[in-house]
């Protein structure tokens, strides 16, 4: 007792120290797991950022902080059906449609999401770009229903506040005759935000520093009297990268800066720490300091990770160019100005801040709301889980639909935020049907994913582990399960690719049932990989269903 009140002394003392004196540096990402396309705004003493959430659900995460390094999910802008059933459709959208590049922004108590929905028709065989706002007057929710902003083509839309009162619509197209597939430019029209209407001229901006490959997620920002326009531009892969360029009016024309790109990782070696970095948002602290969110992977699993693309922070400094010979030496914005590059390392932002990094993620299942965490792969079944607030238990339906592409299935999971993991659940199950099925899914899209259940055939119980890659079974393993008793933990261990699958009927003692390669995980579309939980009955009706105790999610640190 005596030691261990002597450890809790030391333990505390140690926090009070580190809570003086602060830290020197962070770590990037500062969002971990697949959080891509960020944007940024501040009100008063903080900061929220939206991300891009495409066909999952609840849509547009919105994470709250006051030192721009420690993350606080907080809601998310899309959390109804209401939302997300008609104008936004997320009930059968395509993988890798859905929500694409939000823009945040605070004016006069309101705050605003501007974003687009794509969604493919099968049958007229044409993707529709849904350009839409929701407002709120509390960032963390409720937000309204979506309003369609009719109009405007393209994807990523940008919303800007000038100064003389008048607010702009900054988009993406493709040009009207353009010179290669993939070709974008960007456009502004005025809005009247009362209405939520395009009014007045249209204007034709800018294609792009490299011209005009993938030329999008427009952002407008005014300094100095000046505009300048930041766009994402290569394509969201190893040639993605952020240029600039600037005018004196909003309307144009553009110039661009000629050392563009001012951050990417094209140049550096696919072997780089990060990559495919790009796709920024510029914020300005009180003290006039400028910082830059924007997305990368990090090259854990064969140049990538399961992860996908996440949330970075690099610092701004804003140079004059210095050539004598020029009569208008333009101010320009620089990033990483010490090393050109986003950096694993980084000097804190503010003095006095700790950066804490999630190590774990457990869920009890206490509550009588679902924690924030928990996405769906779309809007989900309607009364396909319910949280056992007496017995702590979430409980999941056996419902007749599997995985499939535009499907909704009983499934639902969190985030994956490092490559090294140990991921545990109990689950209590008692089938009656031939055919249900139920227990952990580790999953990327409809057509990636890995699942470790247990299932009811011909009156037995069999334990099965099974790997689905682009939609083809890769991988099976099924072995009858004696004497099972109803209940049953799972425990996945992983080391980057190396995935190792066990399970418990007996208490703590676990054995090892499969070796796994995790790496079709690793994101071959927009979105991260999900550790979560999987029920079905395989087609046939049943009132099956599985109860869980808990998931608990513990990062592997070396």
């Amino acid at each position: 007792m005596k030691n261990l009140i002597l450890k809790s002394i030391k333990y505390f003392f140690i926090i009070f120290i580190l809570s003086s004196y602060g830290q020197e540096k962070f770590s990037n990402p500062i969002i971990r797991g697949g959080y891509p396309d960020p944007s940024i705004c501040k009100v008063g003493d903080n900061f929220y950022l939206v991300n891009s959430s495409f066909e999952y659900f609840p849509g547009l995460p919105i994470h709250k902080s006051k030192d721009l390094i420690n993350w606080e999910l907080i809601g998310y802008g899309l959390h109804r059906k209401s939302q997300v059933d008609s104008t936004v459709n997320l009930i059968d959208v395509q993988s890798n449609g859905g929500i694409h590049a939000p823009t945040i922004r605070y004016k006069d108590g309101v705050y605003y999401i501007i974003t687009t929905n794509v969604y493919y028709d099968e049958e007229q065989k044409k993707a529709d770009m849904v350009n839409f706002i929701i407002t709120a007057e509390n960032p963390a929710g409720p937000w309204s229903d979506p309003i369609h902003i009719l109009g405007a083509p393209g994807i990523d839309p940008d919303l800007f506040f000038d100064d003389d009162g008048k607010v702009w619509y900054v988009g993406n197209q493709m040009p009207e005759n353009p010179n290669f597939n993939g070709e974008g430019e960007i456009w502004l029209q005025e809005l009247d935000i009362n209405e939520f209407k395009l009014v007045g001229e249209k204007y034709l901006l800018w294609r792009g520093a490299c011209g005009g490959v993938w030329a999008e997620g427009p952002h407008m920002y005014k300094k100095d009297g000046r505009y300048y326009l930041l766009i994402a531009e290569g394509g969201t892969s190893f040639n993605h990268a952020v240029m600039v360029a600037l005018s004196d009016n909003i309307e144009g024309p553009y110039i661009s800066n000629p050392r563009n790109p001012i951050i990417t990782s094209r140049h550096l070696s696919y072997d780089n720490w990060v990559n495919s970095t790009g796709h920024g948002d510029i914020i300005q602290l009180d003290d006039g300091r400028n910082y830059i969110v924007l997305l990368g992977i990090r090259n854990q699993i064969k140049r990538g990770s399961n992860m996908g693309r996440e949330t970075f922070l690099a610092p701004i400094t804003w140079e004059r160019e210095p050539f004598e010979w020029k009569e208008t030496k333009h101010l320009w914005p620089v990033v990483s100005p010490k090393t050109g590059r986003i950096e694993l390392s980084n000097d804190i932002v503010f003095n006095n801040s700790i950066q804490n990094i999630e190590i774990s993620f457990k869920d009890n299942f206490e509550s009588d709301k679902l924690n924030l965490k928990w996405n769906f792969r779309r809007y989900p079944i309607e009364n396909i889980f319910h949280l056992n607030k007496k017995d702590k238990r979430l409980n999941l339906i056996c419902h007749p639909n599997q995985i499939k592409e535009r499907g909704r299935a009983a499934l639902l999971g969190f985030k994956q935020t490092e490559s090294s993991f140990e991921y545990l659940t109990q689950m209590h199950f008692e089938p009656n049907t031939n055919g249900s099925e139920a227990g952990i899914s580790f999953f990327q899209k409809d057509d990636n994913y890995i699942n470790f259940t247990l299932i009811k055939d011909d009156g037995k119980h069999y334990l099965q582990a099974y790997v689905v890659k682009n939609g083809e079974l890769i991988s099976t393993k099924k072995e009858h399960l004696e004497q099972f008793k109803g209940q049953i933990k799972f425990k996945v261990i992983a080391d980057k690719e190396a995935y190792k699958l066990y399970f418990s009927t007996k208490g703590t003692h676990f054995n090892l049932f499969a070796n796994l390669d995790g790496s079709i995980l690793k994101s071959n579309g927009y979105t991260g990989a999900h550790l979560g939980l999987y029920a079905t009955s395989n087609g046939k009706k049943t009132k099956d269903s599985a109860s869980f105790d808990y998931v608990n999610y513990l990062i592997k640190k070396k």
